[in-house]
């Protein structure tokens, strides 16, 4: 089975859980005889192959004159970018987009129906843009190759899976990591939710990667329950007999908050929690790696809380540097207020920390040895850490179990249920 998979970017160059699930997902499908051919809108040469051919939408001229560029031109408008939908940039080059954008309806035409296009890859004011051109890609490469099944990661994607289905005729999956509800709670961007409403209507088959999206795809979006299939993430097993893990320099404990700074992921809660835990013990430091547009608010919160002393702020993290995050942390916690799925504490666990994550996110569906609490409930969640932090018998418990849990969390299953689907898909 060959399958032309779309996506917005591929490691090792991520800002974020999508690339990583592609990933993992992609060598998962491989073990089962299942060939992808990844297209990514801008690829940098030095992606990992091993189990996917990938495709750079940058080096795929459109033909401008033929039937589909004409019909597809008649569809795409032009839609301003809103803060929601740049997730992955920092306040400050966020603050700088912002004060930059200005409504360039008629420029926006010349660059999409350009024969060529450098795509960015990234999440910048021009995002619209780059994923209208994507969807001319799309239509292009579905002429190019042969394949048995499309299938599109996230709303940035749809539209050119739609174009190689309209194309082709070949059936459409559609991967929903996150919806518009999840990244904004009901202040959503309307552009965005009809990308993925539509998305997810003309696609053969729609998969959600927990039971909480398969709930608001259903719900939110009416879409018809009978093609909406969960299938849950993964995590991938890594050997680390070559990586040098920094030794803990510090005598307290440390929690670590790892994801993106934003309304989403619940920051605010984890920096209420850390000063209920504070006033009962001094003996603990609390680590936020990430960026987002909560940053800047988060770090006054710790200062007016006066508890800058114990709070640190790296950044963004990944490849290497996420380990070694792990190899220094006692507890992790994910206080999300709507997460899809969330494979982050599943790095945890493999990395032998414990811990903590909000019911509300997909992920609580399938881990047992993980602390549950709601997110909102600060004093649970204090409880909870608290309770890691301080008695061994229980973060010992937890670090064993858990660890053998998630070793079986693998993406080779998890691949085997998406091969189902495109064989549902195709009957």
């Amino acid at each position: 089975m060959k399958v032309l998979m779309f996506g917005w970017e591929f490691p090792p160059h991520i800002t974020g859980g999508l690339g990583t699930a592609c990933f993992g997902m992609t060598k998962g499908l491989a073990k089962h005889g299942v060939e992808v051919l990844f297209v990514v809108p801008k690829a940098y040469g030095d992606e990992s192959e091993e189990a996917v051919r990938i495709v750079n939408a940058s080096d795929v001229a459109v033909n401008l004159d033929s039937e589909e560029s004409k019909t597809y031109w008649e569809r795409v408008q032009y839609m301003e970018i809103g803060s929601n939908i740049i997730p992955y940039v920092g306040p400050e080059q966020f603050e700088k987009l912002h004060e930059e954008h200005q409504s360039v309806t008629e420029s926006f035409r010349g660059p999409v129906f350009s024969q060529k296009y450098e795509f960015s890859g990234k999440y910048g004011s021009n995002l619209m843009e780059e994923v209208a051109r994507y969807a001319l890609v799309g239509s292009s490469i579905a002429t190019q190759y042969d394949f048995d099944v499309i299938h599109a990661h996230d709303w940035l994607t749809y539209s050119a899976g739609i174009a190689a289905k309209e194309t082709t005729g070949k059936p459409l999956v559609v991967h929903m990591h996150a919806t518009e509800f999840d990244r904004t709670g009901e202040n959503v961007n309307t552009n965005v939710y009809a990308i993925e409403k539509r998305g997810m209507e003309v696609a053969d088959r729609v998969i959600t990667v927990s039971n909480l999206t398969r709930k608001i795809v259903i719900e939110k979006y009416g879409i018809d329950p009978r093609k909406v299939i969960t299938v849950h993430n993964a995590v991938e097993p890594i050997d680390k007999s070559g990586l040098e893990l920094p030794n803990k320099e510090v005598k307290e404990k440390v929690v670590t908050f790892l994801g993106r700074i934003t309304y989403q992921k619940g920051p605010e809660y984890f920096v209420e929690a850390a000063r209920k835990i504070l006033q009962r013990d001094n003996n603990v430091r609390f680590v936020m790696a990430g960026s987002g547009d909560l940053l800047n608010k988060m770090v006054q919160r710790v200062a007016q809380l006066r508890i800058g002393h114990k709070f640190h702020f790296t950044g963004f993290l990944k490849g290497d540097d996420v380990d070694k995050m792990f190899a220094m942390s006692d507890v992790f916690v994910m206080p999300s207020i709507s997460e899809p799925f969330g494979i982050v504490p599943l790095e945890a666990m493999r990395s032998n920390v414990p811990v903590v994550i909000s019911k509300q996110s997909g992920v609580a569906e399938v881990l047992k040895h993980a602390l549950k609490v709601d997110f909102w409930d600060i004093d649970g969640l204090a409880d909870a850490i608290y309770g890691l932090c301080h008695y061994n018998a229980l973060s010992e418990t937890f670090i064993k179990y858990g660890k053998v849990e998630v070793d079986n969390l693998k993406w080779e299953h998890a691949a085997k249920n998406i091969k189902k689907v495109y064989e549902s898909a195709l009957q």
